[in-house]
């Protein structure tokens, strides 16, 4: 890893070292892909509940985006090229309630990340099958990962396979385990110890409440 250039310096969020290179991060095990069980689902707060085969998600519109991530490990790298489906699309097949304003994204294995409705409408967020012109590799989340560029980067979940629309936000898998509830790279928010005293309000009712099921 490199300190970035001066004329690249505005694209570093603080706290950041550029790097050309993709890390490789993983709690556990990378998932086995299997394409005849594969399925993706949207569920909870919607109209219209749906769920795709990998044959059916592979035939949705695609678009590409060029953005930079971030990891809350401290890289940056820039300029990737990634190509899916624009999240936005599926958001209006399923229409969300008037009261659904967060999303828990659900990935195998059995991991969780929450994520503002309004941020999975950015024209940049994409359910992303490649990345730079290649099939996503499974040790970066293929065969489908969130990308949400604006955010730290464990919330572009690997191996995504659904999600549940919600009007709480509750904590995911690494929130639970010490990590902040936003995670703007900007703003630095890497820690639940950062976090406002309404936003920890906010995240123990929202995980009370998933607990006893509503």
């Amino acid at each position: 890893m490199t300190r970035p250039p001066d004329e690249l310096a505005a694209r570093i969020p603080p706290g950041q070292v550029l790097t050309a290179k993709w890390p490789v991060l993983t709690y556990g095990l990378t998932p086995r892909f299997d394409p005849a069980r594969w399925r993706f689902r949207c569920f909870g707060l919607v109209e219209s509940e749906l769920t795709w085969t990998w044959e059916q998600f592979l035939r949705l519109p695609r678009a590409e985006v060029r953005c930079d991530i971030h990891c809350v490990t401290r890289w940056s790298r820039l300029d990737n090229v990634f190509e899916g489906v624009p999240v936005r699309d599926i958001v209006e097949r399923v229409r969300p309630r008037p009261e659904a304003r967060y999303v828990l994204v659900h990935a195998d294995p059995d991991y969780t990340t929450n994520v503002p409705l309004a941020d999975l409408l950015d024209d940049d967020v994409l359910l992303a099958l490649k990345h730079d012109g290649q099939e996503l590799s499974a040790d970066h989340g293929g065969p489908l990962r969130l990308v949400v560029p604006k955010l730290y980067f464990w919330k572009s979940a690997k191996w995504v396979r659904g999600f549940e629309f919600l009007d709480v936000n509750p904590p995911g898998f690494w929130e639970l385990n010490g990590y902040h509830m936003r995670a703007d790279p900007w703003k630095e928010e890497r820690y639940s110890d950062q976090e406002t005293r309404a936003m920890q309000t906010m995240r123990a009712e929202a995980a009370r409440m998933r607990r006893k099921g509503r």
